[in-house]
């Protein structure tokens, strides 16, 4: 049975959904059969890997409020062992819409459920709010990765994230755990950079991954030729740190057999 992660931060612009697209990508290349959901109404995971919204039939709207049948609404991606369960602008209508319906905070898991056997790992690109959509996401998920920017303002908020994940262990999933918090949009030449990772450190060091994601300008040009990271540049610094993360969360979960020292890919330039 697959390992459902969900990928949440309210705050925006911390590198959530290239997380969620890229860490997914990265563990379909180490040849895990993975599935994508995207339950962000902005839908930049769909159109991440190549597909458009404004033409998606079926999506996760469908799949959690008309109860369709999730292999209904699954797409095939370009990048090996791939699948997208696609988002589509109606989601924005799902928070109203689940407000009345019986067992509302479960629809999701209710529907992940039925192909969970298929897949290895499913990643789930949470909105950047803590309303209903990410609750059904917490809901359903098996653990939570948290990206956190390396600059100013990065610890503010997570106290209300850790908070609502602690409701929803409480009410709602008692078995969701924190898979990890990652740090994103690593600059090692500013100094506030440090700083942010220090303070992390200082704070969360059991929680951290080891693997830190620079800024590198290949991570926002891939989104638009629709294409994950490893399929647009697989030597690029982004590429190299995602494959990492894969290995890392692969290790985490006993799913292979590498020595710490094998799991982290050196870069060149380091």
């Amino acid at each position: 049975m697959g390992k459902i992660i969900a990928i949440s931060n309210q705050k925006g612009g911390v590198g959530k959904t290239t997380t969620a697209i890229n860490l997914a990508a990265g563990l379909g290349v180490l040849e895990y059969k993975v599935l994508l959901v995207d339950a962000d109404p902005q839908a930049n995971s769909t159109s991440g890997v190549g597909f458009d919204p404004r033409n998606i039939k079926n999506s996760i709207y469908e799949c959690i409020i008309n109860e369709i049948e999730p292999l209904d609404a699954i797409l095939h991606t370009d990048s090996p062992n791939l699948d997208i369960l696609p988002a589509h602008i109606d989601l924005v209508g799902a928070e109203i819409e689940l407000i009345n319906m019986p067992n509302r905070e479960k629809m999701m898991k209710n529907s992940l459920l039925k192909i969970k056997d298929n897949y290895d790992f499913i990643i789930i690109d949470c909105s950047p709010s803590l309303g209903l959509i990410t609750i059904n996401s917490l809901t359903a998920a098996d653990s939570v990765i948290i990206p956190i920017q390396c600059e100013y303002f990065a610890l503010e908020g997570l106290g209300k994230l850790l908070n609502t994940i602690k409701i929803v262990q409480a009410r709602l999933n008692p078995d969701l755990d924190i898979e990890g918090l990652l740090l994103t949009m690593y600059d090692v030449r500013l100094r506030l950079s440090n700083q942010v990772v220090e303070e992390v450190k200082t704070h969360f060091q059991t929680m951290m991954f080891d693997t830190i994601i620079q800024r590198n300008t290949t991570l926002g040009e891939a989104p638009s030729h629709g294409k994950t990271i490893i399929m647009h540049d697989a030597s690029s610094k982004g590429a190299i740190n995602y494959l990492n993360l894969a290995r890392e969360v692969l290790q985490k979960n006993s799913m292979t057999k590498m020595s710490k020292e094998e799991k982290i890919i050196a870069l060149e330039d380091e």
